[in-house]
């Protein structure tokens, strides 16, 4: 169990020297406790007491990693129930299935279907994270040889799904290179999994009906040399899967226990793509690590990832493109030019409005931290010396000839100002960007 401020206190130097940043010894143990700091920021802390802190300072949540190179993916470490609390570090990952009974033509054009499930969304490429091999036959050799033919066509994590232990030895066998996860060890199979597990260096799935059974098979499991798991606790419905998951999320984070202290897992594998893809993004809202689905449908996915993106996008951090001049079509040096700020969603929606209007032309992009219009002006990200600095760094002169800026309409006061800074002419483009096809057609000379 994690220590008590005060069980912290007592191992600390008690100098008050405030080099942790804090006022006392005692103020940085209380943080230490709850998390709020980290045990390195004290400088004098003997190394027995570093020993004996060593519980209390790792955090709450264990991180897990599996897959190797550019298909490695991250779980856990997360420290809030949350996100506006401070932020999700590890973001759900998307696996879908693949059974061993699919072979031939049909098992490649599976792989491909999954491969395939990545799009485009504000500017970041979204996708599926993982494959999940499904042991649907029974027979280790089909598993193995299908986990390995996966490994081969595919550049996402692996997953194994099988409750034989020789079905996963079999596999694993030919796929420990891309580091798989193991899924997953009962309470029957703790050993040999955990066995498994340990050889190959792999993080292992501990599935349970209970979370006191849960809690249990963790501690054997660890016990076994395995230190990476990740959790599946077993429900039936949609009610009791985020009941679990959420009282899974507040033992580990809030009661700091220990044996829940991982990620998780679900299957979402039964129902039409619509209902799979509804309980899906339940469950990356409350709280599953891993979410595996067995549809493979494209038009289910996108809003899928998109919701996950949303949840796991740094509220600290808003979503930004690279402050540069843009050309939509093919501008020359009559084009118009125009401004707005680097928030993703308002540059994609201005791009897309000027694609609407056929008319070519020259977007710049002004840094505003990833603030909108409205918000960075009345934040004074976005005024007449940001404007003219982008200009003249992205020399936009040489672009055009007309010496002439378009300004989104809700910004219009500072026209006068930016026209003094610049030596431009400056023309108030409408407040709406979706009235910039009319303005350009209509307005631009």
């Amino acid at each position: 169990m994690a220590l008590t401020g005060l069980e912290i206190f007592k191992l600390l130097p008690k100098t008050n020297c405030k080099k942790c940043g804090m006022p006392t010894c005692l103020a940085f143990a209380m943080q230490l406790a709850q998390k709020r700091a980290k045990l390195e920021d004290c400088p004098d802390v003997s190394q027995e007491a570093r020993q004996a802190l060593a519980a209390a300072a790792a955090p709450p949540m264990r991180k897990v990693t599996f897959g190797s190179g550019d298909r490695q993916v991250t779980l856990g470490q997360e420290t809030v129930l949350f996100r506006h609390e401070e932020k999700f570090y590890s973001s759900t990952v998307v696996a879908v299935t693949v059974s061993d009974k699919l072979t031939g033509q049909n098992l490649k054009n599976r792989i491909d279907t999954v491969n395939s499930l990545q799009f485009e969304r504000v500017g970041t490429h979204i996708k599926v994270n993982a494959v999940a091999v499904i042991n649907d036959s029974g027979d280790p050799a089909a598993f193995a040889s299908t986990a390995e033919m996966v490994k081969k066509s595919s550049n996402l994590a692996l997953i194994l799904v099988s409750d034989s232990p020789d079905a996963i030895a079999a596999a694993v066998d030919k796929t420990k290179d891309a580091v798989p996860l193991l899924a997953a060890a009962t309470d029957n199979t703790a050993q040999p999994m955990a066995k498994i597990a340990a050889e190959f260096n792999c993080p292992l799935v501990a599935k349970a009906e209970s979370i006191e059974a849960l809690a249990d098979l963790t501690e054997k499991i660890k016990s076994l040399g395995v230190a990476d798991i990740v959790l599946c606790l077993h429900a039936e419905t949609l009610r009791d899967k985020l009941y679990n998951l959420t009282r899974l999320r507040v033992l580990s984070l809030k009661k700091i226990f220990r044996p829940l202290g991982y990620p998780t897992i679900s299957f979402v594998t039964d129902g039409n793509p619509g209902h799979q893809v509804a309980v899906a993004t339940s469950l990356i809202c409350k709280y599953s690590g891993i979410v595996v689905l067995d549809t493979a449908e494209p038009y289910v996915f996108l809003p899928l990832l998109t919701a996950k993106m949303n949840i796991f996008s740094d509220p600290q951090k808003p979503v930004q493109v690279e402050p540069k001049v843009y050309p939509i079509g093919e501008p020359n040096e009559n084009s118009p030019l125009m401004f707005t700020t680097n928030f993703s969603l308002t540059y994609y929606t201005v791009q897309s409005d000027v694609e609407a209007s056929r008319v070519p032309s020259y977007i710049l992009v002004v840094d505003t931290e990833g603030l909108s219009v409205l918000t960075a002006y009345s934040g004074d990200k976005l005024n007449e010396k940001t404007v003219a600095d982008a200009m003249a760094k992205n020399n936009v002169d040489k672009l055009v000839k007309h010496r002439k800026l378009i300004i989104p309409g809700y910004v219009a006061v500072m026209s006068g100002k930016l026209e003094e800074a610049t030596n431009w002419e400056i023309m108030v483009g409408p407040r709406e960007c979706s009235m910039l096809p009319k303005y350009l057609k209509e307005f631009w000379k």
